[in-house]
């Protein structure tokens, strides 16, 4: 929202200075930030293909290997109640080691894009 009202008393407008589409178009089309969205896709794209397919491989086997699924292992402990807890556990290992990759390799990448890109708002005012 865009308004005309004058700047607080003092003179100075304490607002900070907005990025124009330039500037963004411009940092997209850089080095770094294409660095960054090779990172997040080399962690995500397979991550997410493998949990897909493992989640496809129990619903397949749910559907056409009762007899497998339904192998007791101990107790009333069957294949199948292991293969679903083995989903849950293994969406929580997926989004823990997102959370480590993330810290380690996304957010420096992505800080070092915003605060150059900050300089450069800085500078340009």
């Amino acid at each position: 929202m865009v308004t005309d009202a004058p700047p607080p008393e003092g003179g100075t407008d304490t607002s900070p200075a907005q990025p124009t589409t330039e500037s963004f178009v411009e940092v997209q089309e850089g080095a770094e930030f294409g660095e960054l969205r090779r990172t997040y896709r080399s962690f995500a794209f397979p991550l997410t293909i493998a949990f897909i397919a493992w989640y496809l491989l129990y619903v397949l086997l749910s559907n056409y290997a009762g007899g497998f699924m339904g192998t007791k292992l101990f107790g009333n402990i069957n294949v199948a109640l292991v293969l679903g807890i083995g989903q849950f556990v293994t969406t929580f290992l997926i989004a823990w080691f997102y959370s480590r990759h993330a810290a380690e390799k996304l957010d420096p990448k992505a800080e070092a894009i915003k605060s150059g890109m900050e300089s450069r708002m800085e500078a340009g005012a």
